[in-house]
């Protein structure tokens, strides 16, 4: 009988793909990786670093194991991990996700010396006066004036905005970008509402809330809205 194998290798024109088998032991799994990743570099070129995704199925990984196969894998000249892809997450990293997805609500003034911080997207009605500041995971929606400081998608999220009835904002930042008093567009030429992104040349730009359609597609999570 053809024995089980635990590890696939397969070729792509971005690097190494292997498929772990997620039925077998971790040790028998790290077995098979580490020999068929010797017999498999021997022809490698050594001087180009080779992009190596793992796909692990229904099988967990902890933090612990992920560190060993990355170890395992990098000691084979010149392999580095760009990824590895499971389809098992805790419930703590669950729970962290929805927050990340879900629109916080909430209608108060932000007043001087205060801070209002969601993990996800923030809807504020109300005004971020001077000296108050907003953060979020996601996008900032203030339904009122942006006075003090916005900063979205802290957690590393270029794509998020920041949209605002007023935008008289002290400062901006979206993920690591940061504008300090932004351009304010003159108040004869102002639109009813306003909104900051980052552009093509990885600055923020603020501009009419219109522009959201064309830049950020996805944006809203409706089916088939326009």
């Amino acid at each position: 009988m053809k024995k089980r194998q635990n590890v696939t290798i397969k070729g792509t024109k971005d690097g190494l793909v292997l498929r772990l088998d997620d039925s077998c032991s971790y040790d028998e799994l790290k077995r098979e990786l580490d020999q068929k990743l010797s017999a498999n570099t021997r022809t490698q070129d050594e001087r180009h670093l080779i992009s190596v995704k793992l796909e692990v199925g229904n099988r967990y990984v902890t933090e612990e194991q992920r560190d060993e196969l990355k170890e395992l894998i990098r000691q084979k000249k010149n392999l580095v991990v760009d990824d590895i892809v499971s389809n098992v997450i805790t419930r703590e990293e669950a729970d962290q996700l929805r927050a990340e997805n879900e629109v916080v609500t909430v209608s108060k003034i932000i007043r001087s010396g205060q801070i209002l911080r969601v993990p996800g997207d923030l809807l504020l009605i109300g005004d971020v006066n001077p000296g108050g500041t907003v953060i979020a995971g996601g996008n900032i929606f203030v339904m009122g004036a942006l006075k003090g400081i916005a900063h979205a998608g802290c957690y590393g999220n270029d794509q998020a905005v920041i949209a605002a009835s007023s935008m008289k904002p002290s400062q901006l930042m979206i993920n690591e970008v940061r504008n300090q008093a932004p351009d304010i567009i003159p108040v004869d030429e102002k639109h009813e509402m306003e909104c900051a992104y980052i552009d093509e040349d990885h600055q923020i730009k603020i501009d009419r809330l219109q522009v959201l359609i064309q830049l950020r597609p996805d944006l809203t999570r409706l089916e088939g809205g326009h």
